[in-house]
């Protein structure tokens, strides 16, 4: 199977649920993974679900494990997702950004007469039953958190053989279960797609937004109408709306009247949209709790090597080596 890998974020699932049984996650575990890093390999995955599974001896582990996700478990992706107004929305995030978190099979969603169909193939291999049981049920209990309710799945196919008991995720999801599938595969009802946010945790992202205000206080002064375009595009990077229309369209204007306004201010849509990241770059790289993935999504770049490229043009130096230089200067 190719090389993949799961957020450490995602991997305190598995942890927590631990605790809530009474058990030390070290001792069932045997390790933990590095302060550091942002990912944790499949295979290590794969070994301590084992591991839980074989302890419990029960069947649905992933359902269980499931039932305690949050959008943090998702890290700067899931608290992304808070800002978004319907559960369409986020998932449209939670898809660009999922290699972030999750980066075995990619999903393709389509929405059809069926309504919302989402399929995972086996290009990249076969993570196994309680990889794909857990993610499955992660992604459909978040969605239902997020919303602030219970809906049903109509169908989930999964592609490998059938537990001893499937009861218990007819229970969970709700609707038809079916295994030995040609895909892992979700269908749920287009009217889901519109429900509201419940905003559950609007602390993380108040907390997003004060550190990005924090930053650009510390630049030098600019005037005030490009100050203000700055601050904008602040929470439209993060969004991943980077594009001078949806500037324009967050100052009531149109693209061709902001574009002019940048002339006369002696800039360009690109070049503040440059700067702004650069800033930002620079004040989260300070934050050792934040990896360069993570400030890569912040950034509004689903690749992480894309960022690199960007901050490498700006500064002459990779994210990494400039964290190193300044955090060594701090110290």
């Amino acid at each position: 199977m190719v090389d993949t890998r799961v957020a450490s974020s995602y991997v305190q699932l598995l942890q927590e649920y631990l605790v809530r049984q009474g058990l030390d996650p070290l001792r069932v575990l045997g390790e933990a993974p590095e302060p550091e890093a942002h990912f944790v390999p499949m295979a290590t995955w794969q070994r301590w679900l084992a591991r839980v599974d074989a302890l419990e001896q029960r069947p649905g582990l992933g359902l269980r494990i499931a039932e305690g996700i949050g959008p943090r478990h998702f890290g700067v992706v899931g608290h992304a997702a808070l800002a978004c107004a319907t559960l369409g929305e986020a998932l449209q995030r939670l898809e660009r950004f999922h290699a972030s978190v999750y980066d075995a099979n990619p999903a393709q969603v389509q929405v059809g007469p069926q309504g919302v169909t989402v399929e995972w193939g086996v290009a990249r291999g076969r993570p196994g039953a309680l990889v794909d049981e857990t993610a499955i049920a992660s992604l459909v209990q978040l969605a239902r958190d997020m919303t602030g309710r219970y809906w049903p799945v109509r169908e989930v196919c999964f592609v490998n053989p059938p537990p001893t008991l499937v009861q218990p995720y007819a229970d969970f999801f709700g609707g038809e279960v079916r295994f030995e599938a040609a895909c892992t595969r979700l269908v749920f009802s287009a009217e889901v797609l519109n429900l509201p946010l419940r905003k559950s945790d609007p602390a993380l992202l108040a907390l997003l937004d004060q550190q990005a205000e924090a930053v650009l206080a510390e630049v030098s002064r600019v005037p005030a109408v490009v100050d203000a375009w700055r601050r904008t595009l602040v929470p439209l990077i993060r969004e991943g709306r980077t594009g001078l229309a949806a500037l324009a369209e967050a100052h009531h204007t149109s693209v061709r009247s902001l574009q002019r306004r940048l002339a006369e201010q002696g800039t360009s849509f690109q070049q503040l949209l440059d700067d702004t990241r650069r800033h930002l770059a620079e004040g989260h790289l300070k934050n050792a709790r934040l990896d360069v993935a993570e400030i890569a999504l912040l950034l509004g770049y689903s690749e992480q090597s894309a960022f690199t490229r960007a901050f490498r043009s700006w500064t002459g130096v990779t994210p990494a080596r400039w964290r190193r230089q300044h955090l060594l200067d701090a110290a």
